[in-house]
């Protein structure tokens, strides 16, 4: 990932310094959660006799669509999309994605990102560069939601 892309987009959304050092840790977040929506996805995609995983099986709350949107408006400046692409990692489960799916989910991922650095933020006002136990928190909050 491009860590100036990654860096900057961080200060737009919620005026933090993040470094490369924190890219992995972002990464692996970015993962566990798409994992986690498409998890839920399939179950629900089963649930309606579906084969396959679209878009309306994901359980999008209202909260991460309006970040998906907010990210899809900054991301005409940053160009960050194709880079979730390629580090958001798409799991095997027993159903298939449809190509619909599979397109959104670069927007999911920066919308689940936006959501990261607002929270971030909501946990330290005055947080300029968040250190471990701020993305531990961060981590924990998710957990519980999503």
């Amino acid at each position: 990932m491009s860590v100036s892309k990654f860096e900057r987009f961080f200060r737009s959304v919620a005026g933090l310094d993040v470094d490369k050092t924190d890219l992995k840790r972002y990464g692996e977040f970015v993962n566990r959660k798409v994992y986690h929506l498409l998890v839920r996805g399939e179950a629900i995609a089963k649930a309606n006799g579906s084969q396959v995983i679209e878009p309306f099986d994901l359980p999008i709350t209202k909260g991460l669509q309006e970040n998906i949107r907010a990210f899809e408006q900054l991301d005409e400046d940053i160009a960050l999309a194709p880079i979730l692409a390629h580090l958001t990692a798409l799991p095997r489960l027993s159903l298939i994605y449809s190509d619909e799916t599979e397109a959104q989910l670069p927007s999911i991922a920066g919308g689940l990102s936006v959501a990261l650095a607002h929270t971030l933020k909501i946990i330290d006002p005055k947080l300029k560069n968040p250190q471990t136990e701020h993305w531990q928190r961060s981590f924990r909050i998710f957990d519980l939601i999503v």
